[in-house]
């Protein structure tokens, strides 16, 4: 299990992916595993190859008791901030179990409402294999819909950034200007309307 505390009972880790990029939706994942069905090589999204994230994704959603992805869309972020389209994202995700959990852990240092006691983990995503796991789907979901965006503006190079603020980001920016999947409240963004 590479070092990484597996929660005894129906406890679900929660993880997100996106709440940094300047387009496209936020992501989050909750994840119940399977003490009795192991799965080796589990850890943060971000220190996996693609290749291994996405062979993991698939065991994840063979083994786990039970998984959900969900989504916060531009609209909502834009309408709500990042902080609460993420918390909303997290809530759907749990909501979206099929089987109830009796707890969550989720990563970083703030948590969702939920009807279930709800603990933060700072850095879960390395310590907890739930979380991990939640981080692998959370992931591998939205890098998947990123590439689908990319087939509809692929002016923006989100196939090779994700939607992230990179320079060749920036340049597509300010050649193109902001498509519909780019944040507007986002500063970079919000600038482009001012110019």
């Amino acid at each position: 299990m590479s070092g990484l505390i597996v929660p005894e009972g129906l406890v679900c880790g929660i993880d997100e992916a996106g709440r940094g990029p300047l387009a496209g939706p936020v992501v989050a994942a909750a994840v119940i595993l399977d003490p009795a069905r192991p799965i080796q090589g589990l850890n943060d999204s971000k220190k996996l190859s693609e290749k291994k994230r996405v062979a993991l994704a698939e065991e994840i959603r063979e083994k786990a008791v039970a998984w959900c992805v969900a989504e916060a869309n531009i609209e909502e972020i834009d309408r709500l901030n990042i902080l609460h389209a993420t918390m909303l994202a997290m809530q759907r995700a749990v909501a979206g179990l099929a089987v109830r959990p009796t707890s969550a852990l989720v990563d970083g240092n703030r948590c969702p409402k939920l009807e279930i006691p709800v603990e933060a983990v700072v850095k879960g995503d390395g310590k907890i294999a739930s979380i991990a796991a939640a981080s692998i789907l959370a992931k591998t979901v939205r890098d998947a819909g990123m590439l689908e965006l990319h087939a509809l503006y692929p002016q923006y190079g989100f196939d090779r950034h994700m939607g992230y603020p990179t320079a060749a980001h920036f340049a597509a920016l300010q050649a193109h200007g902001a498509s519909p999947v780019h944040r507007k409240s986002f500063g970079p963004v919000a600038q482009l309307s001012l110019l």
